[in-house]
């Protein structure tokens, strides 16, 4: 599929909505399990989509389109929610994720990006040269990927439960 910013942008607002109405109101026991060790609970990931909304996405962008390749984007650290949602609550995080998002949506679109914009390139620690497009592409794919994480997470509560019908179940079997 060819990259598409105001189909991104769409999907990127909607990613705050999904999580409400995944989440909000409900027990902790669904929201701050995980599959195991190593691994996420719903409440972490949206602390680690708060951190990639302050670090990650438009800084990284700004880098491109001021400095491209002459600066190495800075690394991103993966848990840092660990230490920064620590004491709020859920809702707490959702709010402040959904503000954040806000914000960062209004200033992609104030970038005005153009298609020669978009092929700008930057330098990622890890990864080399990397674009514009990539960079907003893979935001967007990183959104699914977590929403994927914490429905596959919630469903885990019930592994069990659901006995012979666990078979049916794809989201059970990662």
């Amino acid at each position: 599929m060819t990259f598409d910013l105001n189909d991104s942008i769409g999907l990127l607002g909607r990613t705050p909505k999904i999580l409400k109405a995944m989440l909000e109101g409900l027990p902790s026991e669904w929201t701050r399990q995980n599959e195991g060790e190593k691994t996420w609970s719903p409440y972490d990931v949206v602390g680690h989509l708060i951190h990639g909304e302050r670090t990650d996405w438009i800084p990284r962008a700004r880098i491109i389109l001021q400095e491209g390749e002459r600066r190495s984007f800075d690394p991103i650290d993966r848990f840092a929610q660990f230490k920064g949602s620590r004491r709020k609550s859920l809702k707490e995080l959702l709010r402040t994720f959904e503000r954040l998002r806000r914000e960062n949506i209004k200033v992609l679109k104030r970038m005005k990006l153009t298609s020669q914009d978009l092929a700008r390139t930057g330098r990622h620690p890890e990864l080399g040269k990397v674009t514009l497009e990539e960079l907003l592409a893979t935001w967007v794919a990183h959104d699914q990927d977590h929403l994927v994480q914490i429905a596959r997470t919630m469903a885990k509560q019930y592994q069990e439960t659901v006995g012979p019908w666990q078979k049916y179940l794809s989201v059970l079997k990662k």
